[in-house]
């Protein structure tokens, strides 16, 4: 395990993404030891969002630790599942010849990235738990720290992919690609990430509770009722009201 931590601090600091690690045509990361260490990682990230109904209740709510960090892992291993098609048609479409491991394994480095700082922050997030009592900040405030962590995951993954894609062609073919379609790629990777977004916002609503109402119970999941997007424009407006 520690040789995937390893790995992990060697994608961070970008090592594994140079330009001459990259000629085979795939990220080398172990997928089987990524896809655990980002059941790890969301699990640590979870444990710090069920914080708040632990400090915050009468009868503190243990099984909202237990719950989340479950449920964090599942979020990103299923965003994962729902776009991966999605990302192999849209990288097919810009004429890379990367497999479809190639894009797993890229998915998995990304992930592994997000993960690296969601679980960074989580410290944070358990401290304001235990500092503030309101619920809606609390919501607010894990929304940005999951926006903030997938932009910097989506954004290694963007500039990995675009590097792949050009370690993939032929000398000639790689000179073409900077000279004329880079902003192609590019706007085809911007709309896959966009799909990414919203299916991992709108996945995060489904599986909720992750922090747990202090009004309300514990209970593993709700019924299915708005979405997401409208969820965040109530909170705000409770926060600001």
């Amino acid at each position: 395990m520690w040789k995937w931590f390893q790995t992990l601090d060697a994608v961070l600091r970008g090592e594994v993404t140079r330009p001459d690690r990259l000629r085979n045509g795939t990220v080398e990361v172990p997928a089987g030891g990524f896809t655990l260490l980002v059941c790890l990682l969301g699990a640590s990230y979870g444990l710090c969002m069920g914080c708040f109904a632990v400090f915050n209740r009468a009868d503190p709510q243990f099984m909202q630790l237990l719950a989340s960090a479950m449920k964090v892992p599942v979020l990103f291993l299923l965003t994962l599942l729902v776009t991966l098609p999605s990302l192999y048609v849209f990288n097919a479409l810009i004429g890379s010849r990367l497999g479809g491991s190639a894009v797993l394994r890229l998915l998995l480095a990304s992930l592994g990235v997000t993960l690296a700082v969601l679980a960074s922050l989580g410290p944070i997030v358990a401290f304001f738990s235990l500092t503030t009592t309101s619920y809606s900040f609390m919501k607010l405030l894990n929304v940005i720290v999951f926006a903030l962590s997938g932009g910097l995951g989506l954004r290694f993954l963007m500039q990995t992919l675009y590097r792949l894609t050009l370690a993939d062609q032929s000398s000639d073919e790689a000179s073409e690609l900077r000279q004329m379609p880079e902003k192609n790629v590019r706007s085809v990777f911007t709309c896959w990430l966009v799909v990414f977004c919203l299916v991992g916002a709108q996945m995060s609503w489904v599986l909720r509770p992750f922090i747990g109402d202090p009004e309300r119970p514990f209970e593993w999941f709700r019924p299915r009722e708005s979405n997401f997007f409208e969820s965040v424009r109530r909170t705000v407006g409770v926060l600001f009201e």
